[in-house]
């Protein structure tokens, strides 16, 4: 039809493009069919005498290594046959696996080899997936093989953890035999650092001692160059005297000189290591911005900080991760839907921007709308959750966590409750995130992304916070009338006995929150006498086990409102210089 004949109203028909999202996804099952069935492979490649026949199309796509030897000039673009040197061939045929599936297999007994093969080959998921796996599952009868297998391959997030690890539990790690094997400059570095939880420097030496008799021909001459790095400022005179009559000072010289120059000059500004200062605390918002209680009412500690404006401002929850890392969740100040969170810099004692991605406030589903939300900390994982109410009376949790590899939110596996809710109150236990109401309970699972229906409570109770200890958790209601235990291990339930004296302040108990300090379960109780005017106490229990009881502490908690972001005040190892200079 010409332009002049073309009627008024019809519409212009503009090209667009379309994506068959089942070719996409549907390719790579296909290509690896391939590789099973043994067709079309054009190149075999060798590996400690151990054929992988392949397609260079694939390799080429999968790795710029490969890339790299298939399309330029190189012998091995027109050979049939092709050795690989400095592979493992079990984990290059796990590396095939990924390459031919997109699915990667990870184990500790083979990360580190997987890593090796992913570094040469130039596999960048495989790499950042490996060394995010060993960051997530170190222990401390792993810190210090995977510290020094950092050290060597430059892993920084991996040794950073590492050596975190090392000094959180720098006792049994420095009675370990993997401890002896490191290097001069590893024990060195390691014993430089603040952070060592110790109590006593004379547990520094002795760590010193037990790496040196190891092999004491070899390395006896390294002590001198060690020996700096002890704070003999830390240690008495009588410590410092047993130090050089120690057999091995007197059998090298050069040790005794060092400590006499070093006592000589004297090291002031050595601090005190972090075992000598801190100390488990309860962290507890103030209604005031930017102020923060961290308290432990067994030691009688109760410090108020004020820190620097804004950058505490408008917080929605708080968690601590098991590495000791505080992050507070946050509104961005002009964007309500944009979240962010603040980590507490324990060296430089400051509040500082997490240096990860914000998250959005999800989108809550037609005819329901946001009520509560929450972050949570699975060992070393943070999870946002927020809680949508329904006009059918129901309740829709949703749930993001974090992937430190990309820096991005991915959304979880969500959870439909039938009853209406106001409050999250979920919390870690154990490798499991749990969700609890005064009727259901459900546990999720982060390796397989979803969530598993428990055992209900026996006795029906308005749920407002809970607490995890050991493998138990604690839980209680707003006003304290019950207290409620539940063993994840055996998914049942029991009744913890009463606060005493109910007829004191059961009347008048507006709030409470459960926290646990050194392995002890306490409350917290926000109580209010609304005929008397300013009458609001803040009241202190901690729970006997042995005498299935609860003892009132005398707390003296700065004169503040308190509020509540969480179901209960987390607990985190405080340095106690910084905070009483706050």
């Amino acid at each position: 039809m010409a332009a002049a004949d073309q009627k008024p109203d019809d519409a212009v028909v503009h090209p667009r493009s379309y994506q068959d999202e089942s070719y996409l996804h549907g390719f790579l099952g296909t290509v690896g069919d391939l590789q099973k069935a043994g067709v079309l492979q054009d190149v075999v490649l060798e590996v400690e005498d151990r054929r992988f026949p392949c397609h260079r199309l694939v390799l080429s796509a999968a790795s710029p290594y490969f890339r790299a030897m298939f399309t330029n000039d190189m012998a091995e673009s027109r050979q049939k046959t092709v050795v690989l040197q400095g592979l493992n061939a079990d984990m290059f045929g796990e590396i095939l696996s990924y390459i031919y599936s997109g699915t990667l297999q990870l184990s500790l007994d083979k990360v580190q080899p997987l890593y090796q093969a992913a570094d040469l080959l130039q596999l960048d998921y495989v790499r950042d997936t490996c060394s995010h796996y060993m960051v997530v599952n170190m222990q401390r009868s792993t810190c210090v093989d995977l510290y020094k297998f950092a050290d060597a391959f430059s892993v920084d997030s991996v040794r950073r953890r590492s050596m975190q690890t090392i000094h959180i539990h720098f006792v049994k790690v420095a009675s370990s035999e993997e401890f002896c094997s490191l290097s001069v400059n590893q024990l060195t570095e390691i014993i430089s650092h603040d952070e060592l939880d110790v109590k006593e420097e004379t547990t520094v030496w002795e760590a010193v001692v037990r790496w040196v008799q190891h092999s004491r021909e070899d390395r006896l001459h390294h002590l001198s160059s060690i020996l700096p790095h002890i704070r003999f400022n830390l240690l008495t005179s009588d410590d410092t005297a047993a130090i050089l009559e120690h057999p091995l000072v007197r059998e090298d010289p050069g040790s005794s000189e060092v400590i006499r120059n070093v006592l000589q000059k004297g090291n002031p500004d050595r601090k005190p290591r972090l075992g000598m200062v801190t100390m488990d605390m309860a962290l507890v918002h103030c209604s005031k911005r930017d102020r923060l209680l961290f308290m432990n009412p067994q030691q009688g500690k109760y410090i108020s900080c004020r820190f620097r404006p804004g950058k505490l401002s408008d917080p929605i929850a708080t968690t601590v991760t098991s590495d000791n890392n505080i992050y507070i969740l946050s509104r961005e100040p002009v964007d309500y839907e944009q979240l962010f969170l603040t980590r507490y810099n324990h060296a430089e004692n400051v509040w500082e921007r997490a240096n990860m991605s914000s998250v959005s406030t999800m989108e809550p589903q037609r005819g329901w709308h946001t009520v509560s939300q929450q972050l949570v900390g699975v060992g070393l994982i943070l999870y946002y959750l927020a809680l949508e109410s329904g006009t059918d009376k129901r309740s829709l949790l949703q749930m993001m966590k974090y992937n430190q590899p990309t820096d991005q939110w991915q959304e979880c596996s969500r959870l439909i409750l039938d009853q209406a809710l106001y409050r999250i109150v979920a919390l870690p236990c154990g490798p499991h995130l749990y969700f609890l109401s005064d009727i259901e309970v459900h546990r999720y699972d982060p390796s397989q992304d979803c969530w598993i229906s428990c055992t209900p409570p026996m006795v029906q109770t308005d749920f407002w916070t809970a607490v995890a200890m050991g493998t138990e958790i604690f839980c209680a209601g707003m006003r304290v009338t019950q207290t409620m235990v539940y063993d994840t291990e055996s998914d049942s339930w029991r009744e913890l006995q009463g606060l005493p004296d109910p007829e004191n302040f059961y009347n008048i108990c507006i709030s409470a929150q459960l926290f646990v300090l050194e392995n002890q379960l306490h409350i917290l109780l926000k109580t209010d006498d609304f005929d008397i005017e300013d009458s609001t106490e803040y009241l202190v229990y901690v729970y006997d086990r042995s005498a299935d009881a609860w003892r009132e502490l005398e707390a003296t908690l700065p004169a503040e409102d308190y509020t509540q972001y969480s179901p209960w005040c987390p607990a985190a190892r405080m340095y106690l210089p910084y905070l009483k200079r706050t």
